[in-house]
């Protein structure tokens, strides 16, 4: 299977209430061990629809795989999704927004640093959370 069949697969599996949780789990961990920079744009639209969604679920898995597969330069893109209040702890979604600004403090501090004056103080506030985890 190839890797946009697998994220055709993993997508099918989020809107799927019925479907099984480990096997996606298991499938958005495959992806974000091996999956392609070039997933990196669909797998950004499909964020953002959860988001829209109001799904923490999706929201968690898709930002764990573009944190795995895009590194520090998808921060912006993670931190936007986080400032979005749906209602969980987003205990992962931070692990990886952390992870990722310790990773590489140089790039964090160059893509976050303008979030915190980003007009939705939502997304200002939590750039400004991320950046207090810089080494």
């Amino acid at each position: 299977m190839t890797d946009d069949e697998r994220l055709t697969r993993l997508i099918e599996m989020l809107d799927d209430p019925e479907a099984d949780v480990d096997a996606t789990i298991d499938l958005a961990e495959a992806l974000a061990a091996d999956g392609g920079p070039a997933l990196l744009p669909r797998l950004e639209a499909e964020l953002d629809r959860a988001v829209e969604d109001r799904d923490s679920y999706g929201r968690e898995l898709l930002g764990g795989v573009i944190a795995a597969v895009g590194g520090a330069e998808r921060l912006p893109v993670l931190v936007r999704a986080s400032a979005a209040d749906l209602g969980d702890d987003q205990d992962g979604l931070a692990d990886e927004i952390v992870g990722l600004v310790q990773a590489d403090p140089a790039a964090a501090r160059r893509l976050l640093q303008p979030l915190t004056e980003d007009e939705d103080l939502t997304v200002a506030n939590r750039a400004d959370w991320a950046l207090r985890f810089l080494p």
